[in-house]
């Protein structure tokens, strides 16, 4: 039986519930990604491992030698030397576990994704014209464990932290993927109903909602890497202003839609309004069009994710309020994709 599981048979045989399920897993996967992600920022532990090691890495320090010859590598850090030099070894292992974690959930998610693919391919059960998208898809992941490193790696040259920017690329690649593993999941869900059915279109209210909620994404990693959350710790105004004048601003003027703090957080909080406002607009044409569930999962995670925001500005962004804010992003994301592809089903 277990020879017969492996022979390649001689005629296509698709199996799209099979593959919906695994997409569905590798999703959930990116998702716990995601949060681990936002805990290894907010704690200013990603700086804590110096070197990309993607085999050796997998490994974390046996042993009292392996985790001082660790703590002397991170010692020689910028991070280290300019905010962190009375670290003691305790703390270092703090803030190396979610590093570490980080990066083993990259390396899981991998094989995760590349195994299961070799083998429907094998099985010749991947849908015709679906080959090409999975492969994309995984080329999508490897691409991101590079951009992880050249991340990390901004932080550990003359800075204590990584760039705001970089750290802006990795987000919105990781949501990338998980939005296009989510996106051809509902597809094969589609084929398993019916097994001529075409793949969904994207409507055209769905690409503005995703391109404005993908700058949202934006300016919410650039808030997170620029640290703008800790400025103001009121809402709506920002202290006693909508915005206050007294900070210096930049030159040219558009450095401070990306370097500074204070309109970096000004816009992230009043474009959350038009994300809304689009993301409701999604919802009514899904709820008029019968498709009552997915309306209600956007706009569910619409108010959810605006009150999640506010608290985490009040709380003067309190680790748990910060990490639930940045995983309901990635609900709403799913919430978003669902109802669009619902839409563009019946489209087409």
């Amino acid at each position: 039986m277990a020879i017969a599981l492996f022979q390649r048979p001689a005629e296509p045989l698709p199996r799209p519930i099979a593959i919906e399920r695994w997409l569905l897993a590798v999703a959930c996967l990116v998702f716990v990604m995601v949060i681990v992600g936002g805990i290894t920022r907010l704690t200013e532990s990603g700086l804590s491992i110096v070197r990309w090691e993607p085999l050796s890495g997998a490994i974390p320090p046996l042993g009292d030698e392996a985790w001082q010859q660790a703590f002397e590598q991170y010692k020689a850090s910028p991070q280290y030397l300019q905010i962190n030099s009375g670290m003691t070894l305790a703390d270092f292992k703090a803030i190396y576990f979610w590093e570490f974690v980080h990066r083993l959930l990259a390396r899981l998610i991998g094989l995760a994704f590349a195994l299961p693919l070799l083998f429907f391919w094998w099985k010749r059960a991947i849908p015709a014209g679906y080959g090409w998208k999975l492969a994309g898809i995984f080329a999508l992941g490897g691409l991101q464990g590079v951009i992880g490193w050249w991340m990390v790696a901004s932080g550990l040259v003359d800075r204590p932290d990584v760039s705001h920017i970089r750290l802006a690329v990795h987000l919105l690649m990781a949501l990338l993927i998980f939005a296009a593993t989510l996106w051809v999941a509902g597809d094969m869900r589609g084929l398993a109903r019916r097994p001529e059915a075409p793949a969904a279109r994207m409507p055209l209210l769905g690409i503005w909602t995703l391109s404005i909620l993908f700058l949202q994404f934006m300016f919410g990693a650039y808030v997170a890497g620029l640290d703008a959350g800790q400025y103001f710790n009121t809402w709506p105004l920002m202290g006693t202003e909508l915005y206050p004048y007294g900070y210096e601003w930049l030159q040219p003027a558009l450095r401070n839609f990306v370097d500074n703090p204070i309109t970096v957080m000004f816009v992230h909080r009043w474009l959350a309004f038009l994300v809304a406002a689009l993301a409701l607009w999604l919802a009514w044409r899904a709820f008029r069009r019968g498709l009552w569930l997915e309306a209600f999962m956007v706009a569910g995670a619409v108010v959810a994710q605006l009150l999640l925001g506010i608290l985490t500005v009040l709380s003067g962004v309190q680790l748990d309020i910060a990490v639930a804010h940045q995983g309901m992003a990635v609900l709403l994301l799913g919430a978003v994709l669902t109802a669009a592809h619902a839409l563009g089903e019946r489209k087409a």
